[in-house]
């Protein structure tokens, strides 16, 4: 007598749906009560065939043409190729190099050393090519901390300041370089080269134009009382190359809505503007920049300090938050180091930037030649080579004649 738990027909389950037409031919799931007295298997599903070839093939041209529709748009916009992105890698990658090699100077400071260096027309003028180490939106003094403490460097440190950045309570946006340099994974390292080499060949992959920065870009007032950071709120600024040679998007010298885009970021009016630098802080400033010279000179090193430009109606600003005076200065003064003010040279005081803050390509080769010309002068450790080219104009970057005069007198 059949158990009534169980089947009581011969033919397995599986088969018998397959005669009732519960389950379709080719279908058909095997499981352990089809196979009675074997072991059970993995349940297995028959697949009907298809054109995989075909099909592969036309998943590749759909991607590819997505791939190309991007990019082409994306070069559009006045994106390149060849554009490689900064970022803590790439920091970490040249800051490594004091360790390994002899360097003879090294660029400290924030986004206007960055942008306003130009690596080419410095080596030109000394034979000596620096390692960019600037960073934006960076506070220069831990980076000049952490160069006298942790390292054999006794070249020279030309460190660029913009006005009070010098002053910050910390690294700021270049916290994260300092700890990849400390450690950096073999996944992080392997990621940042290969996207290094497809930036070579790709204009999308630039990172201010990612989906997940885009996000961030939105204009910042389509909700009442939302804020964003000044990181967040800013566009596509700069270009970079080999080396971290950096130079500012030539988009924001011909788009007016990029250049006011980034003027108003810049911005410090209302809820944005910082708070007053006290005497104390100065202070304290001042004593760990004297103490960091202090350590370079021991071992042989120099360090000199540079003001690049700014746009005139953003140096008001300046001024009203730490006067030069109060600033500079002092600082100088106080770390006894040779430095040179843009408001001391009047081919430096006639380069304007564009956007506030920093100066356009050709403007800042005219600001690297005149810099190392001045530093030449006041420190034997910059030397300009016999065949040196010719010394150069704010008219060679294309000012106006107006601007000039205005800004020679």
């Amino acid at each position: 007598m059949p158990s009534s738990t169980s089947s009581s027909s011969p033919v397995p389950d599986g088969a018998l749906a397959l005669a009732r037409g519960e389950i379709r031919p080719g279908f058909a799931r095997l499981t352990a009560s089809d196979r009675p007295g074997v072991a059970q298997p993995v349940p297995e599903r028959h697949i009907p065939p298809q054109p995989w070839p075909r099909i592969f093939a036309a998943a590749m041209l759909l991607l590819a043409a997505a791939l190309g529709l991007w990019e082409w748009r994306m070069r559009a916009i006045g994106l390149e190729a060849g554009d490689l992105d900064d970022g803590p890698s790439a920091w970490a990658e040249q800051r490594r190099r004091i360790d390994q090699e002899n360097v003879p100077v090294v660029l400290l400071g924030d986004s206007r050393m960055l942008f306003d260096s130009d690596l080419e027309r410095f080596a030109a003028l000394t034979g000596t090519k620096p390692v960019q180490l600037a960073i934006a939106g960076s506070n220069p003094r831990p980076f000049l901390t952490e160069l006298a403490e942790h390292s054999r460097f006794d070249g020279v440190a030309i460190v660029g300041i913009a006005h009070s950045s010098i002053f910050g309570a910390g690294a700021g946006l270049g916290k994260g370089a300092l700890q990849r340099y400390r450690f950096e994974s073999p996944a992080v390292r392997a990621s940042y080269l290969l996207h290094r080499e497809l930036s070579r060949v790709f204009a999308f992959l630039d990172d201010r134009h990612r989906l997940s920065v885009a996000v961030h870009q939105l204009d910042e007032d389509w909700r009442p009382g939302v804020r964003i950071s000044t990181p967040e709120r800013l566009w596509k600024l700069g270009v970079m190359s080999d080396g971290r040679h950096t130079w500012l998007w030539p988009r924001i010298e011909t788009d007016v809505q990029f250049r006011d885009h980034q003027r108003a970021a810049w911005s410090f009016g209302g809820a944005r503007k910082p708070p007053p630098i006290t005497d104390a802080a100065i202070e304290r400033v001042e004593q760990e920049v004297r103490f960091a010279v202090e350590k370079i000179r021991a071992r042989g090193g120099e360090v000199v300090f540079l003001r690049p430009p700014s746009h005139p109606e953003y140096r008001v600003f300046e001024e009203e938050l730490l006067p030069r005076a109060r600033a500079w200065d002092g600082l100088i003064a106080s770390a006894n180091v040779a430095g040179f003010h843009y408001d001391d040279d009047a081919v430096m005081r006639a380069l304007v930037p564009p956007e506030y803050s920093h100066l356009s390509r050709a403007c800042a080769t005219v600001y690297t030649d005149a810099y190392v010309r001045a530093l030449a002068n006041l420190t034997p450790r910059i030397a300009l080579r016999a065949d040196a080219p010719a010394e150069l104009t704010a008219a060679d970057c294309g000012m106006p004649p107006a601007d000039l005069a205005q800004r020679a007198r």
